[in-house]
């Protein structure tokens, strides 16, 4: 589940005329900068679904995730945008930088750390699971972005839709986030008489189709297993049945046709950094 190196770093200078921007491997690298630099953010910049907004501004500087619509799939939470799981995202942030003397060079380590986790979910099924051609998931309630320079999550939240894996108890998906909304917030290592009244709701979607081309849904509340895991960890759902009535007439469904996986309508925005 740890996820590799990145392949490069780009670093963000900020001064009071804007930014520059400087590209590096991740074993660092010389960069000249002049006096006027206040701060740096550095990043890695081998991402492929992650968009960067508001860059040129340190506080609201953030990263989210590419759109993804899915036409059989209904809302699960009102007004909620559908992502794809965003890339692994490293970030570090140097709110000083040394004072240098003409031509000095000063070492720098900077330490990224991770701003998005992976939870492993599990359908289980207690039976039908050999009925089952395709399977593929969605949770509504993540965070739809994070901010860089500190990594609390945004208030704003995303349904994330990504595929699953078919195993021997049903189906199994390693889904990166970039977590819960609004975390770290007033309630982070507290104890549990200080945790809201009322939870954030978190939703579980799976579709499956069966081998007869048939389309089945299923929704699970998770917001019990959420509580507890804020950046990453495991989510199970049991006791899912199809019974053998609801694929009869096997029609020899094809599963490298109609919309599926790939198939899917991905939405990409650009935005200038």
């Amino acid at each position: 589940m740890r996820p590799g190196n990145p392949e490069g770093v780009t670093m963000v200078a900020y001064h009071p005329d804007g930014i520059s921007e400087f590209y590096m491997s991740t074993a660092g690298g010389n960069v000249s900068f002049g006096a006027s630099v206040h701060s740096l953010l550095f990043y890695n910049n081998d991402t492929q679904y992650i968009i960067l907004n508001d860059m040129a501004s340190l506080p609201s500087a953030r990263a989210t995730s590419t759109s993804r619509s899915r036409a059989t799939l209904g809302e699960l939470h009102a007004g909620e945008r559908t992502i794809n799981p965003p890339d692994v995202l490293y970030a570090a942030y140097s709110p000083e930088v040394p004072e240098l003397k003409m031509h000095e060079n000063v070492p720098l380590p900077v330490r990224l750390q991770p701003l998005v986790y992976t939870y492993v979910i599990r359908y289980e099924f207690d039976y039908g699971q050999q009925h089952v051609a395709l399977a593929r998931g969605a949770v509504a309630g993540m965070a739809e972005s994070v901010y860089m320079r500190d990594g609390v999550t945004s208030d704003e939240a995303a349904t994330i839709l990504y595929d699953c894996t078919l195993t021997p108890y049903g189906a199994r998906a390693e889904v990166a986030s970039f977590g819960v909304p609004g975390f770290p917030d007033e309630y982070y290592g507290r104890d549990e008489s200080t945790r809201r009244d009322t939870p954030r709701p978190y939703t579980l979607n799976l579709e499956v189709k069966l081998t007869n081309g048939t389309l089945k849904n299923f929704t699970f509340d998770i917001t019990d297993q959420m509580q507890h895991q804020p950046r990453g960890g495991v989510i199970v759902v049991k006791d899912i049945r199809i019974e053998d009535d609801e694929n009869l007439s096997d029609s020899g469904f094809d599963v490298n046709l109609e919309d599926w996986g790939l198939l899917e309508d991905i939405i990409i925005p650009v935005h200038p950094v």
